[in-house]
């Protein structure tokens, strides 16, 4: 009695786990009435996930309104941080949540099925990416890419009537375990090189640590085996070969949310590990990103011109932007310029262009969700023109045209190499956005210059029809008054070491 009276716990600022605590209260919320309430709506189960999504996003913005004042912090015994970066990524992690839940209804509705578990596994794998975008320990870091890897690797095998789902599933969760034991082994040599598991700690530590007689042989292991770690999570080449079958072979919602959220978590765990954490040994690790970047632009846009599926062509595509994104990880490790703000701004555009596109892939798809292929594109413009001038519009932001948002994510992270003279990368990068030009123009030629190859009705449903005209709706006004994420992107900053 003495000793429990005698314990004091940690002061815990719960207004700034909000976003976490509502995702956390509507999955279990969620999960309960659809298994004790006979009669549960189908639609009580989108309803539920919006309502959250929306309310963590609410949430953030206090969040990010009260960080006007103050630089950030962190609490929990120093393992999350509380700056604009995770709050930034919070928001557009809760986008996706919220766009992806919107396609799924839709996708549930068509087979006729019941999915109050999908909802809900949305809902934890944003808990495990806020954790990974807050998490100021690299081992809080492992638990929420782990919280967030389980849910991906269920949803990719979710629809057990195909056989494509369940081998994607099956892939994704032995590749993904081989990388997180090297991204765990990693932080363990990390541990043993600098002696702390807090990322402000380490880079604490290593700036005043001096080398000796090359006895640093640990850690530059351990930073190798955490950048293998993060590569495979951020679809990097060549670390990407898991990308592809698994886009295809999951669940179409189920592909934009991993290739939204997933996304935004991983670059911005890698951020936080490689520029907070490792800062002082960015000479070790910015000419790994560098080969990283320039190998990944070219593997991504090289490949996904020869392919023959839609969902195959946008998972070559959004490792391609992976590439981009490197790009300005790569600008960060200059520690100076914008490469951190332009990295956070792609993320952010990245994620509405993927929702719309596959929005668009969800509409064609059929009731199997196997129509995915570029002649089940051909003749769209006949079809449904609204359908096809919004894909045009996606595709093309997506390949950097002027007036788009995709232009402006581009011209940051390039802008942000050439700021810090790495002028290698920033040709790299163009060249291989003119290779990627190819495979966008390629689905609009077939979709506004070929004979439709079906005569059967497209029907789109509304649910759909709102991620799609809310994505190109961004998407244009992000391109012609890009001051309206640039001016919140320039904001965003970690919290002070």
């Amino acid at each position: 009695m003495f000793l429990a009276a005698s314990l004091t716990g940690p002061d815990i600022p719960w207004s700034h786990l909000l976003p976490l605590l509502i995702l956390l209260g509507s999955t279990c919320a969620l999960l309960l009435l659809g298994s004790l309430v006979p009669t549960w709506p189908r639609i009580g189960n989108v309803v539920v996930t919006m309502t959250a999504a929306i309310a963590s996003i609410i949430a953030s913005i206090v969040d990010w309104n009260h960080l006007y004042w103050h630089k950030g912090d962190t609490f929990i015994a120093d393992a999350i941080a509380i700056d604009r970066f995770s709050v930034f990524a919070t928001i557009v992690i809760c986008v996706a949540v919220a766009g992806s839940a919107l396609l799924m209804s839709a996708y549930l509705s068509r087979t006729d099925s019941e999915g109050p578990e999908l909802y809900a596994l949305f809902m934890t794998a944003a808990i495990g990416a806020i954790v990974m975008v807050s998490a100021n320990d690299l081992i809080v870091l492992f638990l929420g890419l782990e919280t967030l890897s389980l849910s991906l690797y269920l949803m990719a095998a979710s629809n057990r009537r195909r056989e494509e789902s369940q081998e994607a599933g099956l892939k994704y969760f032995v590749l993904g375990g081989f990388a997180s034991a090297f991204l765990l082994y990693g932080i363990a040599l990390v541990y043993g090189g600098a002696g702390k598991t807090s990322i402000s700690g380490i880079n604490t530590s290593l700036a005043t640590y001096v080398s000796l007689h090359n006895t640093d042989g640990m850690l530059l292991v351990g930073i190798g085996l955490l950048m293998v770690g993060l590569a495979f999570k951020v679809s990097a080449a060549p670390f990407q070969v898991w990308t592809p079958d698994v886009y295809e072979g999951a669940p179409t919602p189920v592909t934009a949310f991993m290739a939204s959220a997933g996304k935004v978590a991983a670059f911005a765990a890698m951020l936080r590990i490689l520029t907070v954490a490792l800062g002082s040994r960015a000479d070790d690790w910015r000419p790994v990103v560098w080969a990283l970047a320039i190998l990944t632009v070219f593997v991504g846009s090289t490949m996904a011109v020869v392919q023959t599926n839609v969902k195959r062509m946008l998972s070559y595509s959004s490792i391609s932007h992976a590439g981009f994104i490197l790009v300005g990880v790569e600008a960060a490790g200059h520690m100076k310029g914008n490469g951190l703000n332009s990295s956070m701004t792609y993320l952010a555009i990245y994620t509405v262009l993927v929702l719309g596109s596959f929005a668009i892939v969800l509409a064609l798809s059929g009731v199997n969700d196997s129509d995915t292929t570029l002649d089940d594109f051909k003749g769209l413009a006949k079809r449904r023109p609204a359908l096809a001038l919004a894909f045009s519009v996606l595709l093309f932001a997506q390949a950097g045209v002027p007036f788009t948002a995709g232009f402006v994510a581009k011209f940051g992270v390039i802008k942000s190499a050439v700021e810090v003279n790495s002028y290698a990368i920033a040709i790299a990068a163009m060249v291989a956005a003119v290779i990627g030009a190819y495979l966008y123009l390629r689905i609009v030629v077939s979709m506004w210059m070929e004979e439709p190859t079906s005569s059967d009705e497209i029907v789109v449903a509304a649910p759909v029809r709102w991620v799609i005209g809310l994505s190109v709706a961004a998407t244009l006004i992000i391109g012609i008054f890009p001051g309206v994420l640039l001016n919140a992107a320039e904001l965003v900053r970690f919290a002070p070491r």
